[in-house]
């Protein structure tokens, strides 16, 4: 498995955290796993449990997918990201994931981030679709409190009254955060901008802002994803990502780890 550590806090390495919004089952999350591997993702991404806007939506599979993405991620020996929802997973996830997440809604829960804090492994969090950068970089102290967990920023994008994609990336924060802060930062460009054609373009504008990875969601048929298969690419458009991120990337003297 690759040195985590070094993937995710070395300014000269890249990284590329990539899989389905949602482990579907165990046949789906490995065939997502080695093609991402192969082209060049070097973390795991996979939804156990989602927080949905609608009570009708596929909430995700919860401990049905424990066992199995643990045994994905062992196949691959991948470090793997997955978001926890409530404090009390945390000890349960803490077996099969490598990073926690912590998703949009949750950027404010903060007796979350504090069970986190008490923890060592690495917290990708994301900013809250309302949130200014003051508020989301007060929510990575929380994170840091006490001295063993590390706090990565993930820019997801912000609310807007345009509707032409579900959100704004603010591609600007990213600039600051990398000039004003010592975090590092993760841009996903599958939530800010919630179109598969928009995936590619905004990833390349990222890397030019300075972002330090990616995390992208993929599908092997996004048309029948059970959630976000509107903002997952498919694996030929996941190849074509990787091969134009290590074109951009040799500009800025970086390289995907």
């Amino acid at each position: 498995m690759v040195d985590l550590n070094k993937l995710l806090f070395d300014k000269t390495k890249f990284s590329l955290m990539a899989g389905p919004c949602s482990i579907e089952s165990e046949e789906h999350f490995q065939k997502t796993a080695t093609y991402v591997k192969e082209a060049g993702a070097q973390i795991l991404r996979g939804g156990i449990y989602k927080l949905r806007t609608s009570k009708d939506s596929f909430q995700g599979l919860g401990l049905e997918a424990y066992e199995l993405a643990n045994k994905v991620r062992k196949n691959m020996d991948m470090p793997f990201v997955t978001e926890i929802t409530d404090p009390r997973q945390t000890s349960a996830l803490a077996e099969v994931t490598d990073i926690f997440q912590v998703g949009s809604r949750n950027m404010y829960n903060y007796d979350l981030l504090k069970e986190l804090s008490l923890g060592d492994k690495p917290v990708l969090l994301k900013r809250g679709f309302s949130a200014t950068v003051d508020e989301w970089v007060k929510a990575a102290e929380y994170v840091e409190a006490n001295g063993t967990a590390k706090a990565l920023l993930c820019e997801r994008g912000i609310r807007s009254f345009d509707n032409t994609t579900r959100n704004v990336l603010d591609l600007a924060s990213v600039a600051y955060l990398k000039q004003h802060t010592h975090y590092p930062v993760i841009v996903d460009p599958s939530h800010a901008t919630g179109r598969r054609d928009l995936i590619i373009p905004m990833s390349l504008a990222a890397v030019a802002a300075g972002a330090d990875g990616l995390i992208v969601e993929t599908h092997p048929t996004p048309e029948n994803a059970m959630s976000d298969g509107f903002q997952s690419l498919n694996p030929e458009e996941f190849r074509e990502l990787t091969e134009k991120l290590k074109g951009i990337l040799k500009l800025f003297n970086r390289e995907l780890f």
